[in-house]
């Protein structure tokens, strides 16, 4: 026999298309739950205990919640008995009372109303997500206030907390989700849908990463920086960099680039630290193309992993310090570590050779370790 806990389960299930028959005007129509049909206990007070729980938990007992409708039928076990056959909810009330959920509609519905008001054209999302409507109860008239801004400013390129929206300083960002949801719809033709951070999306300012570079020429860095040598700025001023530049060499190692030693003086010439994100860091700067670009990471399939990343963007890329002789000359038998890296490298054919090796017996050899007289001597050949 069905019992009044499976009774609420079944109902619960029942609530999300009710709200939605909400939302599209429909009037209540009875919800039925089906009993059970069939009886197969052994002893008569069993049957009994399980009826007088279910008549407890019933509208007749109670004044509201769900209806019982028998049938007689003659059970194997206990005879002819009446056996529950339907558990109805006649009325909204007594549905709404059953689940406990009848504030949380008459706030549901104040909700739906206030937002449907500001934005007729979230009807198909509010019918879609009436629980969301529920899920952000006491925020709506805040969320309100945000599309309305981005309605009228559908590109405002401020950063969030710039954004002059009478709402708690937090608020966009602590509710991007649901906003993002919202913005999807009211200004869809304003969407970057090729960006999937929130910023970018909604045309906002956002914190960029920086590119961190050394300008390895005296009078560039006299003419442009004031004297300045060891810069960081954000990739859209990186991007837009107008120097005297023939050369620029990317490295992985911090301990490389920034002892002043290790990297000779050059002309025309920056050292950009990579860091292990240059590749997506730079893939936009269009005047990398048109200097000459020197890759000098680690000696290990890491490296080398890097240095495919980096020909990707830029097919003209050379590695420097990342040969065989190199290796040859400086290894101590140190371990690296493992890859699972599965795709083709865009690695010349002496680089994949060397990529294999380093791969198959797990070897290492860093940067730092190559010594100080050597690296300047292999640069001064560049």
């Amino acid at each position: 026999m069905i019992s009044p806990n499976e009774i609420k389960t079944k109902a619960e299930r029942k609530y999300f298309p009710f709200l939605q028959s909400v939302v599209q005007a429909i009037p209540f129509s009875r919800i039925i739950i089906p009993g059970d049909k069939t009886y197969n206990k052994a002893s008569i007070a069993d049957f009994q205990k399980e009826i007088l729980a279910l008549v407890n938990q019933s509208k007749e007992k109670k004044g509201f919640g769900f209806t019982i409708d028998y049938q007689t039928v003659k059970t194997k076990t206990i005879g002819t008995q009446s056996i529950p056959t339907i558990i109805y909810f006649d009325t909204e009330k007594d549905f709404l009372k059953f689940l406990g959920k009848e504030k949380e509609v008459e706030k549901f519905i104040n909700d739906w109303n206030l937002i449907y008001s500001h934005f007729p054209e979230l009807k198909d999302w509010i019918i879609q997500n009436p629980t969301k409507i529920i899920q952000h109860q006491g925020k709506w008239e805040s969320l309100i206030k945000v599309c309305d801004y981005f309605k009228n400013n559908p590109k405002p390129n401020l950063y969030i907390r710039e954004l002059p929206i009478e709402v708690h300083t937090k608020f966009v960002e602590t509710n991007q989700a649901i906003i993002q949801e919202l913005l999807e719809v009211i200004i869809q033709p304003f969407i970057n849908p090729q960006e999937r951070d929130f910023e970018q999306r909604f045309h906002l300012k956002y914190r960029e990463p920086l590119v961190r570079f050394k300008i390895l020429d005296k009078q560039i860095s006299l003419d442009y920086f004031s004297g300045l040598t060891d810069l960081s700025i954000p990739i859209s001023q990186f991007e837009n960099l107008a120097l005297p530049l023939k050369k620029v060499i990317i490295v992985e190692n911090k301990t490389t680039l920034y002892t002043t030693l290790t990297l000779p003086k050059m002309e025309s010439t920056i050292a950009i630290f990579g860091q292990g994100n240059a590749a997506s860091n730079i893939q936009n700067t269009k005047w990398l193309n048109e200097v000459e670009i020197l890759y000098w990471g680690d000696i290990d399939v890491h490296g080398f992993e890097m240095l495919s990343r980096t020909r990707g963007h830029f097919l003209h890329t050379k590695s420097i310090l990342m040969d065989e002789q190199t290796f040859e000359k400086f290894f101590e038998n140190e371990n690296g570590k493992h890859t699972n890296n599965s795709t083709t490298l865009n690695l010349t054919p002496i680089e994949q050779q060397l990529y294999e090796k380093l791969r198959t017996n797990n070897w290492r050899l860093e940067q730092e370790k190559i010594p100080l007289v050597y690296t300047i001597e292999i640069f001064n050949e560049t």
